[in-house]
């Protein structure tokens, strides 16, 4: 008789303060027989902190594939195992997904330990629509393929919300204003749940302001949030938006609209007004 594999847990773990881990993931991550972590050496901390003393297995970007076989092996093995990362919900923005889908293919049971994550952290204190939201994760490091994954973005995703680190942030925010213009509400969070956490709201520009009033401010994890389209913006098909600001690369904005109107069958004035809230001058 085959005896049953072991569960694969997905434990949560704090984005910074140590007191939000659970009394369930302390049981789970005492009881299991391995812990795979993106860094042993940083969870292990953890884990020290916690009184807990843990067989670790490294699980990250370089070798999930791999260590993944190794660890199906173990849980078909009756071994249980959690999956923890360096900070919150693994999977989210962290490695994890190719072992969760071994697992589920394989019949393992994967068994969720919810916990903290920046993302939704963010998000509920932010003050800014949660109905809907479009999760990016980290945006590309270079500015032109930031602009690019921002722009194809659809309409009516609701509030867009990515990683961001303190070496690209204010570059990330020059590329929002090319994007999205001069005048989208912002949300800034900054070392959630630590010392120094604090929430920026504003436009870019004085969310810029802010940063550039205290280097030490331009340190530390990021979760920048920017506010659901505007109702006239939802309103024009994405072709025309397209168009749009091409031509208001070359033409003043009143003749830009005028022929995206024509070309498009918009209307002149919506256009224009979608133009100036983009930032463009009368």
């Amino acid at each position: 008789m085959t005896a049953p594999s072991g569960n694969l847990y997905i434990v949560a773990t704090p984005i910074g303060n140590l007191d939000d881990i659970s009394q369930r993931a302390i049981k789970t991550l005492s009881t299991v027989a391995w812990v795979a972590a993106e860094d042993t050496r940083h969870s292990g901390k953890l884990l020290s902190h916690l009184g807990i003393s843990a067989k670790m297995l490294a699980l990250h970007d370089h070798n999930e594939k791999q260590r993944a076989a190794t660890l199906l092996q173990k849980l078909q093995a009756g071994e249980d195992v959690a999956l923890i990362s360096d900070a919150g919900t693994p999977l989210i923005s962290d490695p994890g997904y190719s072992l969760v889908r071994l697992c589920r293919d394989a019949g393992v049971r994967v068994v969720p330990i919810p916990g903290p994550c920046a993302l939704i952290s963010a998000l509920c204190c932010a003050g800014l629509p949660t109905d809907k939201f479009h999760f990016i994760g980290f945006l590309p490091a270079k500015s032109q393929q930031r602009q690019n994954v921002l722009s194809a973005i659809p309409q009516g995703v609701g509030t867009l919300i990515c990683y961001e680190t303190a070496r690209r942030v204010k570059d990330c925010l020059e590329d929002v204003v090319k994007v999205f213009g001069v005048e989208r509400e912002l949300v800034l969070a900054k070392e959630l749940t630590k010392t120094f956490e604090n929430f920026v709201y504003g436009t870019a520009a004085q969310i810029t302001a802010w940063l550039d009033e205290d280097p030490a401010r331009c340190q530390g994890e990021m979760v920048l949030m920017i506010a659901p389209t505007l109702a006239a913006e939802e309103e024009i098909n994405p072709a025309a938006q397209q168009t749009l600001k091409l031509l208001m690369s070359e033409l003043p904005l009143k003749k830009a609209a005028a022929l995206t109107a024509e070309i498009h069958g918009e209307k002149k004035n919506a256009l224009y007004k979608l133009g100036l809230s983009w930032g463009a001058e009368d």
